[in-house]
């Protein structure tokens, strides 16, 4: 479902970005009506009040002596019953609609983080997290303003002006409620017109705070290649510019306010004082008493109190809109890979996988493969070898459809993987990244990601099969020790290790090893290879390495260059070819016995 249009150049509060939010109350019908009723009779007992109010000041304005007690007692018991009724049926109502609206919140932050993964990994490569994370916080606490101020301050000041200007008609002049409505109108004209223009100060405010935050995280995600080059002082420098910057606007935007509030109080006062005037000439013609004077400085006080409060909620209502503008964008974007209507579950019956032919290019003027077919019968091993660009791992990432060929097709057991529900055909690979990332919590928990619901025993045979058996025991808290941001406490060893053992506990029946041991020395990796030879068993596996003494052992070797099959064969077939891999083997035989010297 998508979000709905928003108007940056006006900030329009449409009625699309109300039906947006509709499906979400109607969740919860019963407690939004609960808690509007209850708002209700909390304006009825405050409008209530002036009225007791006007009795109780004609009661006592009599000559001293002539005023029975019981009267003034009653009317002033009444006065604060209203009043604790009127507080207290507003904060019975604020406590009945806080389910609703964290409620809200929970779904939309819900549905935006689930959008974010349905979206391509082109658009995660090309977005910044930190952009991203502020853009879905202001996002889905607009939605929570947007919710509690246009129900609970706007409708219900709407309604309390009514009921006033009726009582001034009904128990007063005309040109009391003529007056009312005169002035209800001039602030609310003022008050949209300087909110309207002031909105582009508030977005360019908000672009620049998000771009101060995208570069602070940055750096902080970056902090070793920052103490790398030195450059924590460039980091700051940008980082200040960004904040100068924001600064600026932010000081526009308040400026901007302060005058927006002027009008505002000016008209509250402008109305107040023409109101007192026309009740103060009735007082002295005697056509009012001192109680009227006084029930109708009250009304006015009592109606122009939340209509402040009105304009400062109009102003963060179109605020909420400016914010939620970029969250709706992010749920209008389509997923560039989706299920086909009728994708069916991908049953795992062999394992063959084929590229026929792939054509694919990450930018259309950049072609990455020309034409490439390679084949991976069931249970064998075919590895990928070339120079960096060439194409190799573009093609595990089609494998796993994080993107679609542009022509050609890849399929496994000879059905093409986009007529496959893409979890289906996840869930039965397997992959070893070169570069293995991990989660901000324990080791235990990111070994367990590899299979949810495997059991402390299979973890532990997967540590001692990915030869993590050693470091773990080395560890104070073990399992339970936090492997902090990205895995950054671990080496690039040891996270590749943790890479091994999540395929291991996975099981899956086809496998990819994106230069799996890249990261180890030369002892490890061979104890390793064991670990990944016992792994491979009978599964198909697809083998992406820049080592070739990892994989002399494949059924078959793929040699691709600058996007091309240029050679193909076994380990030994290849050399006695003496072509391009056979020179790649002699260079790095001559790298190792140098390096061995």
């Amino acid at each position: 479902m998508h979000g709905p249009p928003t108007h940056p150049a006006t900030g329009r509060i449409d009625a699309a970005t109300i039906r947006t939010l509709l499906p979400y109350l109607g969740a919860y019908r019963g407690r939004t009506a609960f808690a509007i009723s209850l708002l209700l009779l909390a304006k009825v007992a405050t409008v209530a009040v002036p009225g007791i109010l006007k009795r109780l000041v004609d009661t006592l304005d009599v000559p001293a002596g002539a005023v029975a007690v019981a009267a003034p007692l009653g009317l002033l018991l009444a006065y604060g019953g209203l009043r604790i009724a009127g507080v207290a049926f507003r904060e019975l109502q604020g406590a009945v609609f806080e389910r609703v609206r964290d409620g809200i919140m929970r779904q939309m932050s819900l549905r935006v983080v689930q959008h974010l993964h349905d979206l391509s990994l082109r658009f995660h490569l090309e977005r910044k997290t930190g952009e991203l994370a502020r853009d879905i916080d202001r996002g889905t606490n607009s939605v929570s303003t947007l919710l509690n101020h246009l129900l609970f301050n706007i409708v219900p000041t709407l309604v309390e002006v009514a009921l006033v200007a009726g009582l001034l008609v009904a128990n007063y002049d005309v040109r009391y409620a003529l007056v009312t409505v005169v002035a209800v109108a001039a602030y609310i004209g003022s008050t949209f017109a300087i909110t309207a223009w002031r909105l582009k100060f508030r977005m360019e405010t908000n672009r620049l705070e998000s771009e101060a935050s995208s570069r602070a995280i940055d750096g902080l995600l970056n902090y070793e290649t920052v103490k790398y080059f030195g450059n924590e002082r460039f980091e700051l420098e940008r980082y200040d510019k960004s904040l100068q910057r924001w600064e600026d606007a932010a000081v526009k935007s308040q400026v901007s306010l302060s005058l927006l509030n002027a009008v505002q109080g000016g008209t509250i006062a402008i109305g107040v004082t023409v109101i007192m005037i026309l009740a103060a000439r009735g007082v002295a013609a005697h056509e009012l008493t001192i109680g009227d004077l006084v029930a109708v400085n009250a009304y006015m006080l009592q109606l122009f109190a939340p209509l402040g409060f009105l304009g400062t909620v109009y102003s963060m209502l179109k605020h909420a809109v400016t914010d939620m503008e970029r969250m709706f964008a992010l749920l209008q974007r389509v997923p560039e890979i989706q299920d086909r209507p009728g994708a069916t579950p991908l049953v795992v019956a062999a394992g063959d996988i084929r590229f026929d032919d792939v054509v694919f290019a990450y930018d259309p003027n950049r072609r990455i493969l020309h034409g490439v077919s390679v084949d991976i019968p069931a249970g064998k091993k075919v590895a990928l070898v070339g120079a960096s660009g060439s194409g190799k791992s573009t093609l595990a990432r089609l494998l796993f459809r994080f993107y679609d060929v542009d022509a050609g097709r890849v399929t496994i057991d000879g059905v093409d993987v986009r007529d496959l529900t893409q979890d289906s055909v996840r869930a039965a690979i397997g992959i070893v990244p070169q570069d293995t990332v991990l989660f901000n919590d324990t080791l235990r928990f990111n070994l367990r990601y590899g299979r949810l619901d495997a059991t402390d025993d299979e973890i532990t045979a997967a540590v001692r099969a990915a030869q993590l058996e050693a470091f773990v025991a080395s560890l104070p808290d073990g399992l339970d020790t936090i492997v902090g941001e990205r895995g950054l406490k671990l080496s690039g060893g040891e996270k590749q290790r943790v890479a091994i053992a999540r395929a291991l506990l996975k099981a899956p029946r086809i496998l990819i090893f994106d230069e799996a041991t890249s990261s180890l020395d030369s002892s490890s990796e061979q104890a390793i290879l064991g670990a990944l030879r016992a792994l491979e068993g009978n599964r198909t596996t697809l083998v992406i390495a820049h080592r070739l003494s990892t994989i002399v052992d494949a059924d078959e070797i793929v040699v691709l260059d600058a996007g091309r099959v240029i050679e193909r064969g076994a380990h030994s077939a290849l050399l006695a070819a003496n072509g391009p891999y056979a020179r790649l083997w002699e260079l790095q035989q001559a790298e190792r016995a140098e390096a061995a010297q």
